[in-house]
């Protein structure tokens, strides 16, 4: 079969390897269909990620149709499914308070193992969700939009929240569109005046903030000067994550969508005289690929407006590298692996 493989950092390779065997008891055969491009996947060929080992086959976001199944696996061969991409242990701490998004053990698939930039991959069964009525365009956008989801859930936020998102790229927008289901007041924060005119155009969000040197003072008064009730940081920036803080209104909540590797600090006096809730978020479960796979059937997701890319395997090695350079205009590209 057909695999993009990275190589080492900047060496992005279309390759032929051995289709996988048949599949194990409990697990599934997956012929790929489409994989978004995420942030992580650019990093991996930037040589950006903390954690990876070279070579590796990228992609996490994937829509698949079922081939064959091992034993006592009940999925007919012809469906099309969601692949969550989060491998979990099933028996740490977290996987027993059933939070396999956070096992102690995790591997996500096209980071910690091979992932879906190929033609077919075997993945367990208990990691595969139907696709419904979703197109295969539409179910590989589950799993970024799933991450947004997740964090408006832990966020604990009232209806009506007052909320601040940071960050215009394809977390922070999945992050505002859960929020603005969720009956939230959605303000977005962003660095480039055209990610957020295209966040306005695109898909609604016409309260904007630019993120340059008069930021405090827009956030003050974009808030009426008491903060907002909630702030999502979904930048990867440390000096972004640590002036979030100064954004949250008192009794208000912090929650980090992303991850650096570096720490985190902030002021303690500022953080309890506001008595805010600091929350992280990371990946998401099952609840959260059911809401937005209902969300999407639904018609309440612009998923149009969200693709804005699209390549073929045989074309990634040329596209990739490029939209890792030109981001204007780009939310979401998608990876056509089979036909």
């Amino acid at each position: 079969m057909k695999a993009a493989l990275c190589l080492e950092p900047g060496r992005l390779e279309i390759v032929d390897r051995p289709a996988p065997n048949a599949p194990r008891a409990g697990h599934a055969r997956l012929a790929v269909s489409h994989v978004g491009i995420c942030g992580t996947d650019y990093h991996i060929f930037e040589g950006k990620h903390p954690f990876l080992e070279y070579p590796r086959v990228m992609g996490h976001e994937i829509s698949a149709t079922v081939m064959e199944t091992g034993d006592g696996v009940d999925l007919t061969a012809g469906t099309r499914v969601i692949v969550n991409p989060y491998l979990a242990c099933g028996t740490c701490v977290a996987c027993r308070q059933d939070k396999p998004n956070c096992c102690t053990a995790i591997k996500v698939l096209g980071v910690h193992t091979d992932g879906a930039m190929c033609e077919e991959i075997v993945v367990p069964a208990s990691n595969l969700y139907p696709a419904g009525d979703l197109s295969a365009e539409a179910a590989a956008t589950v799993e970024f939009l799933a991450i947004g989801a997740h964090a408006v859930r832990r966020s604990m936020a009232s209806h009506h929240s007052r909320t601040l998102v940071i960050g215009a790229g394809p977390i922070g927008l999945g992050t505002a569109i859960f929020a603005r289901l969720a009956g939230h007041d959605v303000t977005l924060l962003d660095t480039s005046a055209e990610r957020l005119q295209m966040a306005a155009t695109r898909l609604g969000f016409d309260k904007g903030i630019l993120a340059d040197e008069h930021v405090e003072t827009a956030v003050t008064e974009a808030s009426s000067g008491d903060g907002f009730d909630t702030v999502f940081d979904a930048t990867g920036y440390k000096p972004s994550m640590e002036k979030a803080f100064r954004f949250v209104a008192h009794g208000g909540a912090l929650v980090l969508v992303s991850v650096v590797k570096e720490d985190i600090t902030f002021s303690d006096p500022e953080f309890h005289k506001r008595e805010m809730m600091l929350i992280g978020s990371r990946n998401a479960t099952r609840v959260d690929f059911d809401h937005v796979r209902a969300s999407i059937e639904a018609g309440k997701v612009p998923i149009e407006a969200l693709i804005t890319h699209h390549t073929t395997l045989d074309n990634l090695a040329q596209d990739l590298p490029r939209w890792a350079r030109e981001k204007a205009g780009l939310i979401k590209a998608l990876v056509k692996t089979s036909g």
